[in-house]
């Protein structure tokens, strides 16, 4: 199926979904997402600084995706997760399945469709502090299912996302976005990085829609 027919069919079946004929699939959700109001009182903790070293950030310096246990790696891992049906095969690559992508409320049925993606980007994370960690530090980072770092989306919706913080990308389904701004903040508080004043603001405004 083309690109564009899958996007077609995943749109109608989002049309079909708001108007009540149909539930949302179930799918997990990442560990440790706070409540508004902890996650208002962790983003007023945050240091406001300016981004940094953003020159310097090589993908490379955050190791990923690593081995996780026996043959599967991070990514597969997170798509098992966060999956519905999920079958792999020996070397633990999701066969079948469904995934349920909240950025955008579409549902695909190939994990090929689906990325997995770092809530704070790896380029937002450099510039936020992470540029002064180590190595293991980084791909510990990079490959954390303790917290909501790595969400299971649509893979063209993550591309548009690229490093973007929240005052330059927000996810298109604006229902997603109480909960993209609290795992945004967890991320950041956990790992004591750095927010600028514009994303801060809105962190604020995503807030106040919960």
């Amino acid at each position: 199926m083309s690109r564009v027919l899958r996007t077609a069919v995943a749109a109608a079946a989002a049309v079909l979904l708001s108007v009540g004929l149909g539930a949302a699939p179930a799918g997990a959700t990442p560990p440790n997402i706070p409540s508004y109001s902890t996650a208002l009182s962790r983003l007023n903790a945050l240091t406001v600084a300016a981004e940094s070293h953003a020159s310097t950030y090589n993908r490379d310096l955050f190791p990923h995706w690593i081995t996780v246990s026996g043959t599967c790696n991070t990514r597969e891992q997170v798509l098992k997760r966060d999956g519905t049906g999920v079958v792999v095969d020996s070397s633990c690559a999701a066969t079948s399945g469904s995934w349920y992508s909240p950025y955008d409320g579409a549902t695909w049925y190939a994990a090929a469709d689906i990325d997995v993606d770092h809530m704070v980007p790896l380029a937002e994370a450099w510039a936020s502090g992470a540029w002064a960690w180590t190595t293991a530090k980084r791909q510990t980072y990079a490959n954390d299912l303790g917290g909501p770092e790595l969400w299971a989306v649509t893979d063209n919706v993550n591309q548009s996302k690229g490093d973007k913080d929240p005052a330059e990308w927000q996810p298109p389904r604006s229902a997603f976005r109480c909960t993209y701004a609290r795992a945004w903040i967890q991320v950041k508080y956990y790992y004591a990085l750095t927010v600028d004043s514009a994303e801060k603001s809105a962190l604020n405004s995503m807030l106040a829609t919960c």
